[in-house]
Parts: structure tokens; sequence; C-alpha cells
């Protein structure tokens, strides 16, 4: 042991190994790489196929939204049926 109680210091014979370096590029998000495997050759980089993706939302949020909002539209022409509270009320 140390005379000044610090750890023996290990050193290793050959540290000419590299340290990997780290790529912060984050890879290619799987659904973009679908798009422009599918696109039929329309669609060549990420960025136009982000713009699909994005336009293919919105669509779909209108879609629903017109479907939530503007399906009640043609069902409310018919008049509810009034449902009799007392035997005067029947009509049989």
């Amino acid at each position: 042991m140390d005379q000044n109680n610090e750890p023996p210091k290990i050193v290793f014979e050959g540290e000419e190994f590299q340290r990997m370096r780290q790529s912060f590029q984050t890879p290619t998000p799987k659904i973009i790489q679908w798009v422009i495997k599918y696109s039929g050759g329309l669609v060549k980089d990420k960025k136009t196929a982000n713009y699909i993706l994005i336009g293919f939302v919105a669509l779909a949020i209108i879609i629903s939204l017109f479907l939530f909002f503007g399906g009640s539209r043609g069902s409310s022409s018919h008049a509810p049926t009034k449902i009799p509270m007392s035997p005067e009320e029947s009509p049989y």
C-alpha cells in the first residue's frame, strides 16, 4: 500500500483503442422509410415524406371533424316521437 493512502493506479499496456464516437443524428424513423419505400418513387427524401405525413394527418382530422359535427345534420330532420306519460295520452 501507498503511504499517502492513495489507491494504486492501474495502467494497461496498449491503450491504442479509440473510443467510439457517438453520432447525434437520429436514424430515419420507420414510418418515413415506409413512405419513401411505398410511394412508387414519388417521394425521394425525408423532407417530402414529412410533408406527406403532415398532409395525411391534417386530412384525417378534417374528415373526423366532418363526421363528428356534420354527420348529425341529416338525422336531425326526423322529429322525436313523444312517449306517452299516462294512459290518457296514449293513442290506443
